[in-house]
């Protein structure tokens, strides 16, 4: 891969998660702000997320793999998403903003796969060559974060009083125009099934064909286990910005930012702990770290408990890489050379989709439980149920979990 295709690549992923970060983690706190939404309209405003994980197999499998150039498709759904943005910049209350932010998000989700297909259609060697490439997306996601907490101020003080995180779709949409029109110059790639003669069914498009997995007692506990550690997940998603700005934690988005630099770094300490450790405790790590994050905001504050919100968000890579990317490497060495994709996708589509799903609305619900009631302290008692959660499930896997071989770690 030459220098100017590594180069394109890298912009490309740099825009693509800029875009995201630019107004999804913020939307907990723009609804409740600038929307007045309760707990359950949040909820449904995030399972948007979830409905879009579970349609894009069906677009790139069913027409990106088959009609269109990857590039053209991501180029299109990118500039429809520029328009929808600016929908969103513009809505004055929820019922207005959940169409479109739906129809954003079944238009966005694909992309995360497009982008990836450009990128490994230029490598020789994706194993060596992706992670320099992607890593542009979480600096990307980083970016945005610090341009909204130091560089505007849209969530703090005043501005956040006045309603200014709207800006972030503006922001987002001005981003998603530029990607869509530079899409247009990503190298060529033409649709894989088309050129191959493959002609995929459902079920492999969905990851439907690896099913027959779940009949291996430990990859159905990890499966069951993915699904129900997305609940505690959702609640962070959710709730961690509202959390961090109703508590007045100054630039709450910039220092929630701490996160993903933390998801780079823990990625590299991933191998060591595979090879040490093995799978079964890397990911109990991963898990009982949910549980510790979640205790941390219960007992955290603005003032003299702000290191402990400090450090629960820069346990966001202990959480995410111990246990999502340890459960790919691992789900990739269960499924074998027949199911390797369709084991992944199945994983994405439970985890993303049914998972996420579930755990909005558990959030939604529970929010609202303790925001509506009568009492002093609701973050606190609304974080200790995903604790609790987390900590159930790390109980339950450690005691049902059989771990018979170590994935192999390249």
């Amino acid at each position: 891969m030459n220098a100017t295709i590594r180069v394109k690549l890298s912009l490309m992923m740099f825009l693509e998660f800029f875009i995201w970060g630019a107004w999804f983690v913020t939307l907990g706190t723009f609804l409740t702000v600038n929307l007045q939404a309760n707990g359950l309209e949040s909820a449904q405003v995030f399972s948007t997320q979830s409905f879009g994980a579970i349609l894009a197999p069906f677009i790139i499998g069913l027409i990106a793999d088959r009609y269109f150039h990857a590039e053209r498709i991501l180029g299109i759904l990118h500039l429809i998403g520029a328009f929808l943005l600016y929908q969103l910049y513009q809505a004055s209350d929820v019922s207005v903003f959940y169409p479109y932010v739906l129809g954003y998000m079944i238009g966005y989700m694909p992309t995360l796969a497009l982008v990836n297909s450009v990128s490994f259609r230029q490598m020789a060697d994706p194993e060596k060559e992706f992670s320099s490439i992607r890593v542009w997306g979480t600096i990307g996601w980083i970016i945005a974060g610090l341009v909204i907490s130091y560089g505007f101020h849209w969530d703090s003080g005043d501005l956040l009083a006045s309603g200014a995180l709207k800006n972030t779709f503006l922001m987002a949409a001005v981003a998603s125009l530029l990607l869509g029109v530079y899409s247009f110059t990503l190298p060529k790639t033409p649709p894989v099934a088309k050129a191959s003669g493959k002609n995929n069914c459902i079920s492999e498009i969905l990851g439907l064909d690896a099913l027959t997995l779940l009949k291996q007692r430990d990859f159905l506990i990890f499966f069951l286990s993915a699904i129900l550690i997305c609940i505690p997940l959702a609640f962070y998603y959710q709730n961690a910005n509202p959390f961090l700005s109703d508590i007045g934690v100054p630039n709450p988005t910039g220092k929630m930012a701490i996160g993903q630099v933390s998801e780079a770094f823990f990625i590299l300490l991933l191998p060591l702990f595979f090879s040490r450790f093995g799978f079964k405790w890397t990911i109990l790590i991963g898990m009982l770290a949910w549980a510790v994050r979640y205790l941390l905001f219960a007992f955290g504050n603005a003032e003299d408990g702000s290191y402990l919100l400090i450090i629960g968000i820069a346990l966001h890579g202990v959480c995410y890489d111990f246990f999502f990317v340890s459960g790919q490497i691992f789900t990739d060495a269960k499924a074998g050379e027949q199911y390797k994709s369709a084991a992944q996708g199945l994983v994405t589509l439970a985890t993303y989709g049914v998972g996420m799903l579930i755990g909005f609305w558990v959030a939604g619900y529970i929010t609202d439980l303790y925001q509506n009631g009568a009492t002093e302290q609701p973050w606190q008692k609304i974080w200790i149920v995903p604790a609790t959660i987390a900590a159930l499930i790390f109980f339950l896997f450690a005691l049902l979990f059989k771990e018979k071989k170590e994935p192999a770690i390249n």
